[in-house]
């Protein structure tokens, strides 16, 4: 960080809940960056003593906030009234940035001034801080348009870095939202015209480990749909966006399905399967095929072992294809 009265380019606000563990590491990750003019900007969002110690060794080199808890949009909203700098970065209180991430997406805004949004890869990591994986997205995504934010949406907010004044204009995040808010945000920012542009590089670590809020797969799947209601909602879509909304829909369906198969929710999973029907493109045989054809794939996209006889063979499938054949 800047010793200097320099104000702050770059304003990282880390929205923390109950999480000793973690958020030294996550503080530590901004103060060994190499690029330095820069503010952190930690909002405590009703955490408990433990977490607020873990803290207190930093509190020269941070700007710390508590408030009750308010959920972590508010806590991000809060972050963004406070920040001086001309870039936002967000880093969640569990993951940690590499040393290059913040220089890498200023010196990106600083060529590309039509710019609003910069993206990166990621690596997921375990709840030890080792690697797992390399995420890359931009192999498959090349191109960051609203075209392609609508249809696959390959966030992890922590990886990202944006210009303060579009954060402004858009009213900052959907507090309605506990764990969606990032997804909507984006759309809403690329329908208001905010460019984006990748940095291929990996400049985060994303940690998996058992008190991540994305194992709450019903709740993210309810605010993925919630999501889609919302944008496909408004009237001022680009009739090119309009005529995605039923691939997009199937699409989210078929991904939160395959999440609430991972962590257990099968009924559920039957659920949103049995719901992607009225989207699908496909007869019902071959939608079932293509079902099958995107967890196998999600499934060796993030090194997850499907294991697809115990699938086919539980009591919700079995009784999802039985009603199937009734009809």
């Amino acid at each position: 960080m800047s010793l200097t009265t320099e104000k702050p380019r770059v304003s990282v606000i880390i929205p923390v809940y109950n999480c000793p563990e973690y958020i030294g590491q996550a503080v530590e990750s901004v103060l060994n960056q190499t690029y330095f003019n820069y503010e952190v900007i930690i909002i405590d969002d009703g955490s408990q003593e433990e977490t607020r110690l873990e803290l207190q060794p930093y509190r020269e080199q941070i700007h710390y906030v508590y408030q009750e808890n308010q959920g972590v949009a508010a806590a991000r909203n809060r972050g963004l009234e406070m920040a001086q700098g001309e870039f936002v970065a967000f880093l969640d209180h569990d993951d940690f940035f590499l040393p290059n991430k913040l220089a890498l997406q200023v010196d990106c805004f600083d060529a590309q001034p039509q710019v609003g949004m910069i993206h990166t890869g990621w690596c997921r990591v375990n709840q030890q801080g080792e690697l797992i994986q390399n995420v890359e997205p931009w192999h498959r995504l090349p191109v960051l348009d609203l075209e392609t934010w609508v249809q696959w949406m390959p966030i992890l907010f922590s990886a990202m870095m944006f210009r303060r004044r579009w954060l402004e204009a858009i009213g900052g995040l959907d507090t309605a939202f506990k764990q969606a808010s990032d997804l909507d945000l984006v759309q809403r920012l690329a329908l208001m015209g905010c460019q984006t542009a990748w940095v291929p590089e990996v400049t985060v670590c994303y940690r998996e480990h058992n008190r991540n809020d994305s194992l709450n797969t019903p709740l993210q799947a309810l605010e993925s749909w919630q999501v889609r209601d919302k944008f496909f909602a408004r009237s001022d879509l680009p009739l090119g966006v309009r005529y995605l909304e039923k691939e997009c829909r199937y699409r989210t369906l078929v991904w939160v399905a395959w999440r609430l198969y991972c962590t257990g929710y099968l009924e559920s999973m039957v659920e949103y399967l049995e719901k992607s029907l009225s989207y699908s493109p496909y007869s019902l045989t071959k939608t079932v095929s293509d079902w099958v054809k995107n967890f196998v794939k999600y499934s060796a996209e993030f090194d997850y072992q499907l294991d697809a006889l115990s699938l086919s063979q539980s009591k919700p499938w079995q009784k999802m294809i039985s009603d199937f054949r009734r009809f």
